[in-house]
């Protein structure tokens, strides 16, 4: 029986991102090779241009490499699809919609028209999709409230769960958690932890938080500098699971793998921050 972590999900081969700007073409990736296995939580850290979002943008196919392919359960990824869900970092709620609304309406588009194989689902088993998805992130009290009643961190939850309800194979996530306060951050963390200890999910999540890179990753992929930034260097993170803050704050293994991920960033790649 194969490992799932052994197993190839998505597979980046030879790619590269090239824009066009006033200035001239802007290399902002170059040779980006990387095997994601199913069920596998990747971080993708860098300093700001390195080009994080633009890689994870390429891996949701809301843009196009210039050169290379990418693949998701070895088919091409030529487009944005229902199989790879993506949270950024501003919730993207709509805000005349309630909480409950918000996600409905994404189950509605995956599920609620017939597909190829799969007929549409009716308007009770919608209802459920949707309410199980406020469950998973404790969000049931507030199902009727619209985004301007509820605090930021209830805002990702709500983004996370309407992700999560479309049952995607690929959970993308932008910076989640990055304007949020170091408190609600942290909790944050915590339930992703137990939510895709629960469905699985594969995660690919960009972040320039090491802590949280460590935390929640079973590897991390430091990129270098921009412009034409790669990968740098990846890290395997061996630490058992079910994860808890409190017991890694003084566990050797963490502080090493938090030490060598520093070491890249602010010695390896220092230049950038002596620049700014």
């Amino acid at each position: 029986m194969n490992d799932p972590l052994t197993t190839k999900f998505i597979e980046i081969q030879d790619v590269e991102q090239t824009f066009k700007t006033k200035k001239g073409p802007f290399q902002a990736l170059r040779d980006i090779n990387l095997t994601i296995a199913k069920g596998e939580f990747v971080a993708l850290i860098g300093h700001s241009g390195c080009g994080k979002s633009t890689l994870l943008n390429l891996i949701a196919g809301l843009t196009t490499p210039t050169q290379g392919v990418l693949l998701c359960a070895n088919r091409e990824i030529a487009g944005p699809g229902p199989e790879r869900a993506v949270v950024f970092q501003n919730h993207s709620l709509l805000p005349w919609l309630t909480c409950y609304d918000n996600i409905y309406l994404g189950v509605e588009r995956v599920f609620g028209t017939r597909n190829p194989g799969a007929p549409a689902e009716s308007k009770a088993q919608l209802k459920e999709r949707t309410n199980a998805a406020l469950a998973l992130v404790g969000l049931t009290p507030a199902a009727h409230k619209r985004p301007g009643e509820i605090s930021g961190g209830m805002k990702q939850r709500v983004g996370i769960a309407r992700a999560l309800a479309m049952e995607p194979k690929v959970l993308l996530m932008d910076e989640p958690f990055g304007a949020l306060d170091a408190l609600t951050r942290a909790k944050l963390q915590d339930e992703l932890l137990e939510i895709v200890a629960r469905t699985h999910s594969t995660v690919v999540m960009v972040t320039h938080d090491v802590d949280e890179a460590v935390l929640l990753s079973d590897k991390i992929v430091m990129m270098t500098n921009g412009p034409a930034a790669t990968i740098g260097e990846v890290l395997r993170v061996d630490l058992p699971r079910p994860r808890s803050r409190v017991a890694l704050a003084d566990s050797p293994q963490y502080l090493g793998y938090r030490k060598a991920v520093i070491d890249f960033l602010y010695t390896r790649q220092a230049h950038v921050e002596k620049a700014a």
